[in-house]
């Protein structure tokens, strides 16, 4: 049988197809955006997200100003207004919450002390602070939006990379994001049948495209051209499919990052299920920041995008051809060779029992087994650290 005929195969109604999420790793990073955005942070387009942001950028100013010409302003009939006035400006800045805080660290005051103030009291402290800071330079972002805000305020070396510049660089590859490309908002798994279902309405419920005044997390997928990578137990194909995420902060409240992998599920709340090949690159925003993303991570999600999943598909077929154990004794010695207790050892063999049918013979098999024990974890730490060991064994085939 054929790739092509292997996967029509496995597809039902509307392009779905039956996918075992019982393998791999768990990654939870895009539900946990999920459930905290609100509904004036989700965006149904790349060009609806990209709107948003490009045009705060274009109201947006950058400054490096001497700590000390900076004047903090209140007034005693609004005890909760505090101001600041940048030299050679003649319009206060009203700080938000965000560069209140980043205003308070960079003078050494505590933010939660100053916000419980009276802003005449608060301004004082400020203003000390600002007279004595040692940094003497520091550079600011404002914007005008119906008022001038004061949206970040970091040292004078901040390389900052605005999120429109994030955004448009996913649009290059994703076009809008809703399936006018082969990237898209992922689909949804169904629990109940184990099939997934690519071709889902893109809402806010079901949206994956966020942004808010600190920040912007994107999440896209190429789940309409699954892949098969082997076979499962029961002899159909083992289907994944091509993600990524990336996420920035023009206002320093997070580096840039990318992250691409291969699973084989999101689920309604945005759990990814079945995580295979997992990697990262972050950036911190520093002097040469906008330089890095340039030649570095914008040309490392181009070629994940239009790159060949035939290493993946091998590095898979390979790891499921190597034999490493084939007794008890061997099953035990080579997981306490790298560095696995008896309790993880006897979990990792019986997980794979439970779930194979058989005990664990190839790197495959260990390293599902590992993952699997890895996703009952209750404390992250422990999971991301057997998570990484099982990865390292999978790299040691390829």
């Amino acid at each position: 049988m054929t790739q092509r005929n292997v996967l029509d195969a496995a597809r039902g109604e509307r392009g779905s197809y039956r996918v075992d999420v019982s393998r791999g790793e768990r990654v939870a990073r895009v539900s946990s955006e999920w459930y905290s955005r609100p509904a004036d942070e989700r965006y149904l387009s790349l060009s609806e997200l990209h709107a948003a942001v490009r045009g705060r950028a274009e109201r947006s100013r950058t400054r490096t100003v001497e700590s000390p010409a900076i004047r903090v302003e209140a007034h005693r009939d609004d005890t909760e207004r505090l101001t600041l006035m940048l030299p050679g400006d003649d319009v206060p800045l009203a700080p938000t919450h965000w560069s209140f805080g980043q205003l308070s660290t960079m003078v050494g005051a505590p933010s939660s002390y100053l916000r419980q103030l009276p802003a005449p009291l608060a301004a004082i402290n400020l203003q000390y602070g600002l007279s004595s800071n040692r940094a003497e330079l520091i550079k600011t972002l404002q914007v005008e939006d119906g008022r001038v805000e004061l949206r970040a305020v970091t040292s004078p070396d901040y390389g900052r990379i605005f999120d429109q510049e994030l955004v448009a660089a996913v649009q290059r590859i994703a076009g809008n994001g809703t399936g006018d490309t082969r990237w898209k908002v992922p689909g949804v798994l169904d629990w109940s049948t184990g099939i997934y279902n690519p071709r889902v309405d893109v809402t806010k419920a079901t949206t994956t495209l966020y942004a808010s005044d600190r920040d912007v997390f994107l999440f896209l997928v190429d789940d309409l051209n699954p892949i098969e990578a082997g076979k499962l137990p029961d002899g159909s194909p083992d289907l994944f499919f091509r993600g990524f995420y990336c996420w920035n902060s023009e206002v320093g409240a997070k580096t840039l990052g990318i992250a691409s992998f291969y699973l084989r599920a999101v689920c309604q709340n945005r759990n990814l299920w079945g995580v295979e090949d997992f990697a990262e690159i972050t950036i911190r925003h520093s002097k040469y920041a906008a330089s890095r993303f340039a030649h570095e991570a914008a040309p490392a999600l181009t070629r994940f995008a239009n790159s060949s999943p035939t290493p993946f598909v091998n590095g898979i077929r390979t790891a499921r051809e190597r034999i490493v154990a084939r007794t008890d004794e061997e099953r035990t010695e080579f997981l306490r060779k790298r560095g696995f207790g008896k309790s993880e050892t006897g979990k990792i063999i019986d997980t794979v029992l439970a779930e194979e049918g058989r005990k664990p013979e190839s790197i495959f098999d260990f390293v599902q087994g590992i993952t699997a024990v890895a996703r009952d974890k209750p404390h992250q730490d422990a999971r991301l650290d057997l998570e990484a060991r099982a990865k390292k064994l999978l790299d040691r085939v390829n």
